[in-house]
């Protein structure tokens, strides 16, 4: 290790601290800083990794090129591809221009990928095909585009987890993780924090124009003692809280003390739950796939109690016999009394030609009445057609020719 060289990078970025695991990671980010390999950085959130990728980047042959860092939890799910690598005109709803992505952007230089285990599964895949062979493709194109980018991710998720999870892929990991830099929790690192604490009392000093705080022996062990799961970030807020409201700038422990939050007590009962059991989502699409396919398991359900009840109630009504037609019928035979005999009943009928008779005279009848009542309509109407037809609801020509037809003077 070059202390000189750790020595000048701490000045450089302004970092606070002498913790071997702090330096041993300044180190590797300067040793690789020379090559094109991909480097993963590693920490709890609020412990500095951002300033690493600076570090890799100013100390490379890229340099002079762009540096450009991307929040990956930041983007909607829906827009990552488009601003990772881009888009053409018609893309999607609103693309009404051509865009370029920030591999394009960052060609000759670095780009700094953090938070990278919040990217989509369908994003994994893209860069690590950028990885891979430097190609691309822009959304809604088909044309392969290159670009000669140096890679630094940055996560403070698990990956190995996240992986056994299926919420990242192994592929990738390997791929990312060719030099790993691992950078220490706050409360690893022991003085250190002393330090950070002296460093933020005296910036806050100078911003609002007040004087310096400083601390006894007791809230200096209290700082050392303390988890800080916020990590520096936690540290620096105490710092500007103490300063801004603390009339006394001599702080103790039990000063210091009330700054620091307890861990949460509470009595009710724990909620555990084993790994195998617990499910996480990673994108609005798994959680609609999983609403949907509750909603698939409960139709099916349902069907199931509803042909239930179905099959109850037929169960319910008097049963009939059925019978197949390989089926025996039953035949029910009833012996008759030997002295039954069924008698024939006389049925008589009439001739022909009397049926016909009255049927020829119905008819003519009917004419016979046809003829009288135009006869007495003529009459009413003293012998005025029109009127005569008018009051039998038929027409003149229909009576005239029915007068003609009966021979009606």
């Amino acid at each position: 290790m070059n202390l000189v060289d750790v020595q000048k990078i701490k000045q450089q970025f302004g970092i606070i601290g002498n913790d071997p695991a702090l330096l041993r990671a300044i180190d590797t980010a300067i040793q690789v800083a020379h090559t094109d390999l991909s480097v993963l950085i590693t920490g709890e959130s609020g412990v500095g990794k951002e300033f690493f990728p600076k570090i890799v980047h100013s100390n490379s042959v890229r340099k002079h090129g762009k540096y450009i860092a991307v929040n990956c939890g930041a983007i909607p799910e829906g827009t990552i591809d488009s601003e990772l690598f881009g888009h053409v005109k018609g893309a999607f709803t609103g693309a009404v221009n051509e865009r370029k992505g920030y591999f394009s952007e960052a060609d000759g230089g670095t780009i700094f990928l953090d938070e990278v285990a919040e990217l989509p599964l369908s994003t994994q895949a893209r860069l690590l095909r950028v990885l891979e062979n430097g190609e691309f493709l822009r959304v809604g194109s088909s044309d392969v585009e290159k670009t000669n980018v140096r890679i630094v991710c940055a996560t403070n998720v698990d990956l190995p987890s996240a992986i056994a999870d299926g919420r990242f892929r192994e592929d990738l990991y390997y791929r990312l993780n060719t030099v790993p830099i691992s950078v220490p929790a706050l409360r690893k690192r022991g003085e250190d924090v002393v330090l950070l604490f002296k460093k933020f009392s005296m910036d806050f000093a100078a911003k609002y124009n007040v004087p310096k705080v400083q601390l006894d022996e007791s809230a200096k062990k209290l700082l050392v003692q303390y988890s800080w799961p916020g990590n520096i970030r936690q540290l620096k807020n105490v710092a500007e809280q103490i300063s801004i409201l603390e009339l006394n700038r001599e702080v103790g422990g039990d000063v210091l003390s009330r700054y620091l939050p307890q861990p949460l007590k509470s009595n009710l009962p724990m909620c555990s739950s084993r790994s195998g059991d617990r499910k996480t989502f990673e994108s609005e699409r798994e959680i609609l796939y999983s609403v949907l396919f509750d909603m698939r398991r409960d139709i099916t359900d349902l069907k199931n109690q509803i042909e239930s009840l179905r099959a109850a109630q037929e169960n319910v009504k008097t049963e009939t016999p059925y019978y197949t037609e390989a089926d025996e019928v039953p035949v029910i035979r009833q012996q008759l009394p030997s002295s039954y005999h069924i008698q024939p009943s006389k049925v008589h009928f009439e001739p022909v030609e009397n049926v016909v008779d009255e049927y020829v005279e119905e008819a003519l009848s009917l004419e016979d009445v046809e003829k009288r009542t135009i006869m007495l309509a003529l009459e009413r109407n003293k012998g005025k057609r029109r009127n005569a037809a008018k009051e039998l609801n038929i027409s003149e020509r229909t009576l005239y020719r029915k007068i003609k037809e009966y021979g009606i003077e």
